[in-house]
């Protein structure tokens, strides 16, 4: 049975449990549960971070904790009972967890690792915490740490700044905002600057000393120095070094380790300098013989100087090592240092060039607690402490110290009889009283202890020597007395077994007679003659005698005259002894009363520190004097008093002022004084007015807080003396004391008058003494005081009066005063404040301070638990909204809109008083319950006001909101902001309904109501789907989602207006759609209605919505500019399209109104354009790649341009894809971008506005500079015929202007376009059609298939690469075929790539003979509607022995709905057409094409335009070589027979033409060899030969031995001189009937390996297209069979033919070349297969007509099986392994034309039927289409700019190598040489003039027929397309079995 629980509610998981028993809770351990049910070892509950999910777990893998329960009941929420730190550590390492995994993944490893370290660490602490054992300062200690990683790891992970208080996290709730914004304020500045220390600290290590020559003991010396007063700053730190440069005693480290302690911030400065002096200990001389004496004696040895300013840059404790220098005269030692830090390096050198000190040095900062503390190490392991000279900049009471430091400075002696002077040595003693020495009292230094004596250094013969030496005389204080200091002086010799004798003594005593020690400063002292040193022995003998020349009585003449002296200097730093005898005089006032008017004047020249030594004494003895004398000296103890109590005012005593207060409180005893303090205070009040030095008055006012705290304790004591007598009398007196303050400060002063000055002081001192005068009256009369006493002072407000702000001081003081946080006394002064905050607000005076005291007031005002405010409270609150509440609004508003100034720390208090302002308005509000806002919109006099007032607030209201109002991290502050916001509008919504409805209807309250909302929903604080689930749980636990119910208010809003409707349409339209694109489903169900309701009071009001769909439309489109494109603006929109679509509230609502139509067609068009905004912003993302933001962009550009008929967006996207096609460089289609907006423009003056990035200007001058922008950019895309257009149009307005200027630069603009079309080499771009299919793909590609222009140089396999990296998850599709309807509809996305064939337009500029390449390229390639795809296929059954006879070929044209190249490199395909090609039409075309090719090649050569005549030859040794190996025999068998005829009638005019084309051909080929042998180098003349030979076999086998009439009729004569003079001259290709035209078909050539099985060249086109070849692997394994042709290897077998007749049964060749070949030809493009691009336009099959063919151009197709092929793989086999290398005419881009073979020539007669012939393909026809390339089409010529005589319409034919060829050429497709090798080495060969020189060849050749019937013009359009890029071949021999 399952029972609540009462107690066990929550607990933690121990171990994971997989919940497999029924309804079981899967549990992971860590988890924390809440437990609702148990029942026999099972709970029931839920996971905390998923309350919808319960189930049931077992009890014992439970932890239970202890935990409070909220709202008992269905709704329970459960808090942990444990420290809120636990708690708060627990939860922010789960949220770090989660994004600490997201770090690895982002690969951010370094803060992955540190905050790996930080998470342990925490987990060690949280470990400690929880464990218990750890004392409470440990705690504290832990907590703290705990709290600083958290937040540091919260700031690294971008997370929010926590509030805390005490280590705890606070919640915003329990504390007002003004305090939890001080909170969040405190954490944040500590976050940024910590507080510089005031004190600092330096750490010194002597490590070792490295010297080449030491050999001695060392002894060194540091100590601070100021080099500009040039004198030490601290004692001297000491350590002993050995002989080997190391610290004598290493272990005990605080010998070697120091800190010189309590450095102020004034000593880090460039001249203060650590000095080291560094003695040896040893011989006089360095370099004496060691045994010459034993005696030891201290010398110098070096100096070392650093400035302390270059240890501020150095971060760690860097080791130093210090350059040692030595003075180079000795008696300069004493200032060495000077003289280094002088850099006067006369007088010192380096000691050694490798001496070197090595020393640590470290700067640390902050007191010598913190320091214990922070660096435990140092204190721990020892360190010594060296202390400034002196107090440090802040004495600390209690401190003891009594060190005398004496500085041996120098001494002048006598010879003493010696012709040398002498070398002296002091010896230091102290003795006691007693004359006994005293032990271990004299200290060279810190660092070592101290010692008996003390030995000075040795200056070697000098009788006036310098020491300089520092020592410390310790000496406890009762010792001090008759205590002295003895100087013994012995001469030092370096021969009498190094001896020291004495000659003399001094001596000193270090207390007077009266008490006073002996005085700092400088004291030649007398050097007593002695030479025995038992004289010594008895220091009574010699106390007596003087010891100081300046004590010496005046008659004492003998010893004043002695030149000897010696001089020290001495220097007291004592807290207990005083040198100062007034300062003595005054403590023993008792001993001499007569002096004491005397003391009491000079105690204000006693130095402070004096006194505050004794303050209590001194103390004692002003209250004593009081006491006893108080009419005589109450005037002067009074002034003493403020003296002293001023003293600790100063930052150097104000540690004493609590030694004062103590005084007070325990020793004070003067229970009489407060009379006469009251009286001489007022006395001296009541002269403040008329006295003429204020200065005074303003001392005494100073002290006036102490002097209150004396009048009270005094009273206080009378009071218990006495049991409370005189108190009337004491009331009186402080009253009249208080009218006379008052009376002082209600004068009123013009300007900065002194007595203005002094009502200042007094201001600051007064808030000082409220807490005093509590101690003895109540609250209320002590808050009458004060609000009489401020209410006293002068309204009147001078702007620059001083006053002022010292009046908003004092008020902020009382603010923060015990007094003020009483409500009794509150209610009181709450009026004063009030007037004087307003005064200084409405005037924008001492903001900062007014917002301090603000922050301060409303801090104290809390609500109470019950929700209502107490009476008190509530007044309060009442009083501040009154006053305050409109000023507060406006002085938020003006500081907002004020310009930020410029300074850091301005700028910085300028946010701060911002930020508290909205503190201090948001705790306001947060007070004022609904009758206060009933109260506050009572109060507004008039509409006006009222609305002034909202509108104010909205405003406000907004600000609040902005971003940059709290640091990002203040999630916190912004909730608790947007919930006060949310309660206030809540209310005044109310008030606007109420007042401004109807016909008091106020648009600009409205829309200033509205405005808010939406900001105020759309804040990133508020998108609790952006948080984490425990931050969102959070949120809405506490306050819900504020965004829906903000949505409510403006649903319930927009209900009220009524027609009011209309003035909000359609301003509001955007707005209100940024709401619903807010991920929360509640929200736009209330949202959504909004709109329809808009559409149809906009249908009312004009009949359409035109203005709410333009809106609608424009916001749309900012919203995504806005978006950034991050992944939560693509859901949004993604979640506006069922909004607007199957949503189906809207959609459901607009069916039933009578604008149906319209409105669903408005909804379809944005759901459009938001589909497209989409992409847009998906593809705008960093990273995308270029192709798919244009096309994306050109996508969006045509919608709004055709759809939606929106032209400035137009224009805007015509720019954004202007710009990324430039970013593309892809010149042509950025011009052709700019030309729409150039379009859009007239030639008129009409004035243009700013816009974009143009100026403002006239139509025409944008116009002009589109234009020239235009051209420049054709001119860098190579289009220069496009610019020249360009061109023309601009030079027809410059000269219709008569800018003959620019007309004349335009027009030399235009000439160098036409230069550069005559000069420059253009590639040909291949054409790639890509299909993409599949949901997944974006909308403007989904199931859409377009045509592609490449890139230059880019194939198909670069091509289909790239698309595949633009679309990483795209599947490329391995065949041709029009995919289907399942591919359309997957949830993928698929590729379908293949290269396409142009068709160009301009058919008459490409057929006209004579027009050079270079012109003809353009039209081949540029403004191409249409593209072309061919695919072989059998028809019917296959017949083996001839499979051309069933070979048709599938023609696919394409029509785009642009032309190419356009805005875009690719454009969408429009419409698809299929054509069949029947077999014989195929053959017509495939001879067609060759006979074109061959004249033009023979044209070519004839002209000279051929560098090389290799192209030619390889042509002629093609097809001959072909035909001999029965190339057109196939077709003979095929078309030429009785059966074909009989079934075919129709076919009987193609037959004839079919004819007539091999007898064209047989007679080209004679003419092209008559022409091959004038030119022929020497070397080829034999393959000429077998040429010829082989040319005479094949007419024979044609059966020709005369050619007939009719191909005779009308020779062309090449020979009549150079081909432009019979340009004009050439027929056109006419079929018989005069009428039709043959359709010419072009087909994809198939890698051919083996025709035997022409399978295989099915599935070697498909590999191409898809990259693989699979069943080309096993065409190569096939043995020769009686069908195999070299047709075989076929590479380039033009698009038109995919068969060819059939071979000689010499066998293929199988080798894995070429194999490698056909892998390498996968997938190539038509560029690379030069037959691929001689398409003729198909033209209607009714115009087909036979034409014409000679010799073995007719290629049988084959293979039924065959799929569709690539369209241009021929192509690119061709170019991959023709045989010939090639070479680039310098002058022209080229087509490269293949020389055959020279054995490639067989015998076979066109009617040969023997087996051995029989096979798919003929050599010959492969061979002859291997020279079958662009050329064939006669539009392009290799070389020079000359066409071509006309020949009979060429033919492409597929190319192969024959198997039989001996000496077969290899082509390289890499890069060739330039020229032909025989070229350049054959004497014979002509040099090819220029064509106006070119001279007639001399023999003429037989006559070419002419091309059959002349009459058929036009009719025929040749689609030639030539490559520029491939090269022209050179003749390699090779053997086959190579190839």
């Amino acid at each position: 049975m399952w029972i609540p629980t009462e107690h066990e509610k929550y607990g933690v998981v121990l171990a994971s449990f997989r919940g497999t028993v029924q309804h079981g809770l899967p549990l992971e351990i860590g988890d924390t549960v809440q437990i609702l049910e148990k029942c026999e070892g099972w709970f029931r509950g839920f996971i905390l971070k998923n309350p919808n999910v319960k189930g049931i777990f077992p009890s014992s893998y439970i932890h239970l904790k202890n935990a409070h329960i909220k709202n008992k009941g269905q709704f329970e929420t459960v808090i942990p009972v444990e420290d809120s730190v636990i708690t708060e550590m627990t939860s922010t390492l789960r949220d770090w967890g989660a994004m600490w995994k997201q770090l690895y993944v982002k690969n951010e490893g370094d803060l992955f690792h540190r905050l790996w370290h930080v998470m342990n660490e925490i987990l060690d602490l949280r470990r400690q915490v929880l464990v218990g054992h750890l004392t409470h300062d440990r705690m504290r200690d832990v907590k703290q740490h705990i709290t600083a990683r958290l937040d540091w790891g919260n700031e690294q992970l971008g997370l929010d700044l926590v509030p805390r208080r005490e280590f705890s996290m606070v919640d915003p709730d329990e504390i007002s905002v003004t305090e939890l914004y001080r909170l969040m304020e405190h954490r944040h500045r500590k976050k940024e600057t910590p507080a510089p220390a005031s004190t600092h600290h330096l750490f010194v290590h002597v490590k070792s000393l490295m010297s080449a020559n030491l050999g001695e003991e060392l002894e060194v010396f540091f100590h601070i120095y100021d080099g500009r007063e040039n004198r030490p700053l601290s004692e001297r730190f000491f350590v002993r070094l050995n002989k080997s440069g190391l610290p004598k005693s290493p272990e005990k480290t605080e010998r070697q380790c120091t800190l010189f302690v309590d450095l102020g911030s004034s000593d880090l400065r460039k001249d203060v300098y650590i000095v080291v002096h560094i003695i040896r200990i040893g011989r006089m001389g360095a370099g004496e013989k060691k045994n010459l004496c034993s005696v030891q004696y201290r010398r110098p040895f070096g100096c070392a100087v650093v400035s302390i300013a270059d240890l501020l840059t150095a971060d760690s404790k860097d080791d130093h090592l210090l350059k040692v220098y030595a003075c180079n005269t000795e008696s300069e030692w004493y200032q060495i240092h000077e003289n280094i830090i002088k850099k006067a390096s006369s007088r010192y050198n380096l000691s050694g060039s490798n001496t070197g000190l090595a020393v640590a040095l470290q700067l640390l900062h902050g007191d010598i607690e913190q320091l214990r503390r922070e660096y435990m190490v140092l204190f721990t392991r020892g360190v010594s402490i060296t202390r400034k000279l002196g107090f440090s900049d802040v004495i600390m009471p209690g401190e003891m110290r009594n060190d005398l430091y004496v500085t041996l400075e120098k001494g002048e002696f006598e010879k003493g009889g010696k012709s040398v002077a002498r070398n002296v040595e002091i010896t230091v003693y102290v003795l006691d009283i007693d004359g006994q020495i005293l032990r271990s009292h004299v200290a060279a230094g810190s660092g070592e202890p101290g010692g008996d004596e003390y030995h000075s250094l040795v200056l070697y013969h000098n009788n006036s020597p310098r020491w300089a030496e520092q020592i410390k005389l310790p000496i406890p204080v009762d010792m001090f007395r008759g205590s002295h200091v003895r100087f013994e002086f012995r001469h030092c010799s370096t021969k009498d077994k190094g001896e020291k004798k004495l000659f003399g003594y001094s001596f000193v005593p270090l207390m007077q007679e009266d008490g006073r020690t002996l005085p700092d400063g400088t004291h030649e002292l007398i050097i007593h003659k002695c030479e025995e040193n038992t004289n010594l022995a008895d220091c009574s003998r010699y106390l007596k005698l003087p010891f100081s020349k300046a004590n010496l009585p005046s008659n004492n003449q003998t010893l004043k005259g002695t030149k000897e002296s010696f001089w020290i200097t001495s220097f007291l730093c004592s807290t207990k002894l005083t040198q100062n005898g007034d300062m003595l005089d005054l403590l023993k006032w008792r001993a001499h009363p007569e002096r004491i008017n005397d003391s009491l004047s000079k105690l204000k020249e006693i130095d402070g520190s004096e006194i505050v030594k004794f303050l209590q004494d001194t103390l004692d003895t002003l209250f004593g004097i009081l006491d006893e004398s108080s009419q005589r000296y109450g005037l002067k103890v009074f002034d003493s008093l403020v003296h002293i109590i001023n003293l600790l005012q100063d930052s150097k005593f104000q540690h004493f002022k609590p030694v004062m207060d103590t005084y007070i409180e325990s020793h004070f005893a003067g229970a009489l004084s407060y009379r006469d303090l009251i009286k001489v205070l007022k006395w001296y009040v009541d002269r403040i007015v008329d006295a003429e030095h204020q200065d005074y008055m303003q001392q005494v006012l100073k002290a006036s807080e102490y002097i209150f705290k004396y009048i009270i304790q005094s009273r206080r004591l009378f009071s218990l003396a006495t049991g409370g007598q005189n108190e009337e009398e004491f009331r009186v007196c402080i009253h009249e004391l208080f009218m006379s303050i008052r009376f002082f400060l209600s004068r009123e002063n013009k300007g900065i008058s002194p007595v203005a000055q002094t009502q200042a002081v007094f201001l600051r001192t007064f808030p000082a003494v409220y807490g005093e005068l509590l101690k003895i009256f109540t609250v209320r009369e002590v808050a009458g005081f004060v609000r009489e006493t401020l209410g006293s002072l002068p309204t009147t407000v001078h702007a620059d009066c001083p006053l002022e702000a010292v009046k908003l001081q004092c008020i902020a003081k009382t603010v923060e005063s015990q007094l003020y946080i009483n409500p009794e006394s509150r209610c009181i002064l709450l009026p004063v404040v009030l007037r004087v905050l307003q005064a200084h607000m409405q005037e924008q005076r001492d903001l900062v301070m007014c917002a301090r005291i603000l922050t301060s007031m409303l801090s104290l005002i809390k609500k109470e638990e019950t929700g209502s405010a107490e009476p008190v409270v509530s007044e309060e609150v009442d009083l501040i909204v009154e006053s305050l509440l409109g000023v507060l609004l406006r002085t938020i508003l003006e500081i907002s809109n004020r310009p930020q100034p410029a300074g850091p720390n301005m700028r910085l208090q300028f946010q701060d008083v911002t930020g508290e302002f909205v503190a201090c308005l948001l705790a306001l509000l947060r007070q004022m319950s609904d009758r206060h806002y009933q109260q506050l919109l009572q109060a507004f006099s008039s509409k006006d006001d009222l609305r002034d007032f909202l509108l104010h607030i909205f405003t406000v209201f907004r600000i609040l909101i902005r971003p940059e109002m709290f640091p990002k991290d203040w999630t916190v502050m912004r909730l608790v902001t947007n919930n006060v916001i949310i309660t206030t509008v809540l209310y005044l919504s109310d008030a606007l309904r109420k007042n401004f409805l109807n016909d008091k209807f106020d648009y600009k309250v409205w829309d200033s109501y509205f405005y808010l909302s939406v900001i105020f929903i759309n804040q990133p604080c508020l998108q609790l789907e952006s948080f984490s689930p425990s931050k969102r749980k959070k949120i809405l636990e506490k306050y819900g989602d504020m965004r829906v119910m903000m949505g409510c208010e403006i649903f319930s809003m927009w209900q009220n207006l009524g027609e009011h409707k209309l003035n909000f349409i359609p301003a509001m339209i955007g707005p209100f759609l940024e709401v619903t694109l807010v991920p929360q489903p509640d929200l736009r169900n209330v949202m959504i209605p909004i709109f329809h309701d808009m559409m149809d009071w906009e249908q009312r009001r004009s009949g359409n919505f035109k203005q709410v769909e333009a809106k609608l439309i424009d916001k749309l489109d900012s919203l995504m500019s806005e978006g950034k494109g991050d992944e939560t603006y693509r859901e949004l929109f993604n979640s506006i399209i069922p909004l607007f679509g199957p949503y189906p509230s809207l959609l459901k609502k607009i069916e039933r109104e009578t604008w149906r139509e319209s409105g669903i067609s408005l909804i379809a068009t944005v759901t459009r354009l938001m589909e497209r905004l989409l992409d847009y912003r998906d593809c705008m993302k960093l990273g995308e790649v270029d192709g798919k933001k244009i096309g994306c962009t050109v996508s969006l550009l045509n919608f709004y341009k055709t759809e939606l008929n929106k032209e400035e967006m137009y224009i805007r996207y015509i720019h954004k894809l202007y710009d990324l096609h430039l970013k593309a460089q892809n010149y042509t289609e950025a011009s052709y971008t700019l030309l729409l907006y150039d379009e859009l423009l007239e030639w008129s003056d009409r004035p243009l506005r700013e816009f974009l990035n143009y100026p403002m200007q006239s139509e025409w001058q944008r116009k002009e500079y589109l234009h020239l922008t235009i051209v420049q950019n054709f001119d860098r895309g190579k289009c220069w015929e496009n610019g020249i257009i360009l061109c023309r149009e601009l030079a027809d307005q410059y000269e219709s202007y008569y800018d003959y200027r620019n007309l004349s630069k335009m027009r030399m603009m235009e000439a160098s376009l036409y230069d550069k079309i005559m000069d420059q080499q253009r590639l040909e771009p291949e054409f790639f059609r890509v299909g993409f299919y599949g949901k997944k793909f974006p909308f403007f590609l989904r199931n859409k298939e377009f045509v592609c222009r490449g890139h230059d140089y880019e194939r198909l396999e670069a091509f289909q690469q790239r698309m595949l990296n633009e679309f990483p998850h795209a599947i490329a599709m391995q065949h041709v075929n029009q995919p289907d309807q399942t591919i359309y509809q997957a949830d993928a996305q698929y590729l379908q790539i293949y290269a396409v064939t142009p068709i160009p337009e301009s058919q008459d500029v490409l057929q006209r003979d004579g027009v050079p390449d270079n012109i003809k390229s353009f039209y081949k390639f540029n403004h191409i509607w249409r593209f072309r795809y061919d695919r072989p296929f059998h028809k019917g059954t296959k017949d083996k022995e001839n499979e051309f006879k069933s070979l048709w070929v599938e023609r696919t044209t394409l029509t785009l709905v642009q032309s190419l190249p356009g805005i875009s490199r690719w454009f969408e395909v429009e419409k698809r057409e299929l054509v069949e090609v029947s077999p014989l039409e195929n053959a017509i075309e495939v001879i067609e094409n060759k006979n074109l090719q061959l004249r033009t090649l023979i044209t070519q050569c004839q002209s000279r335009q051929m560098q090389n005549i290799n192209p030619l030859t390889m042509c002629l040794n093609g097809v001959i070589d072909a035909a001999v190996n029965g190339g057109l025999a196939r077709y003979q068998e095929a078309f030429f027979v009785k059966d074909y005829i009989m079934n075919h009638p129709e076919d009987g005019e193609k037959i004839g033409r079919l004819r007539e084309l091999m007898f064209e051909q047989a007679h080209i080929l004679e003419y092209g060899l008559a022409v091959h042998e004038k030119f022929v180098p020497q070397d080829m003349r034999p393959l000429h030969k077998k040429l010829v030979d082989q040319f005479h076999l094949m007419k024979s086998s044609l059966g020709i031995q005369e050619f007939p009439a009719y191909v005779r009729a009308s020779p062309v004569h090449f020979t009549n001189g150079s081909p432009r003079t019979c340009r004009n001259s050439v027929p056109s290709i006419i079929s018989p009937d005069g009428g039709r035209g043959v359709t010419r078909r072009s087909y994809p050539a198939v890698n051919r390996y083996s025709s035997s099985s022409l399978s295989s060249q099915a599935s070697n086109e498909v590999s191409n297209i898809t990259g693989q070849s699979e069943s080309s692997d096993e065409v190569f394994n096939m043995q020769p069979s009686p069908s195999t042709s070299s047709l075989s290897s076929n590479h380039s077998a033009s698009p038109n033919v995919t068969s060819s007749a059939p071979s000689s049964a010499r066998g293929s060749p199988q080798m894995a070349e070429k194999h490698k070949h056909s892998r390498e030809n996968a997938c190539l493009s038509p560029r690379e297969r030069p037959v691929s691009a001689i398409f003729p336009n198909p033209l209607d099959p009714s115009q087909r007509a036979p034409s014409h063919q000679i010799g073995d151009t007719t290629l049988p197709r084959s293979d039924p099986n065959l799929s569709a092929p690539d369209k241009g793989s021929s192509a690119k086999n061709m170019r991959s392994q023709s045989p010939a290398p090639t070479s680039r005419s310098p002058q022209k881009s080229t087509v490269p034309p293949f020389t055959p073979s020279p054995t490639e020539c067989q015998s076979a007669s066109l009617v040969s039927n023997s087996p051995v012939l029989s096979g798919s393909y003929s050599s010959g026809i492969s061979s002859l289409s291997r020279c079958s390339v662009s050329e064939a089409s006669g539009t392009e010529l290799p070389s020079g700019d000359h066409p071509p005589h006309p020949l009979p319409p060429p033919t492409t034919l597929p190319n192969s190598i024959s198997s039989s060829s001996d000496e077969p050429i290899r082509r390289e497709n890499k890069t060739p040489p330039p020229y032909s090798v025989y070229e350049r080495n054959n004497p014979r060969r002509p040099v090819p003039l220029p064509h106006s020189l070119s001279i007639p060849p001399q023999t003429d050749p037989p006559a070419l027929p002419p091309k059959p019937h002349q009459l058929r013009t036009g009719s025929m359009k040749l689609d030639g397309t030539a490559d520029p890029r491939v090269p022209r071949p050179r003749p390699l021999p090779r053997k086959v079995s190579q190839l």
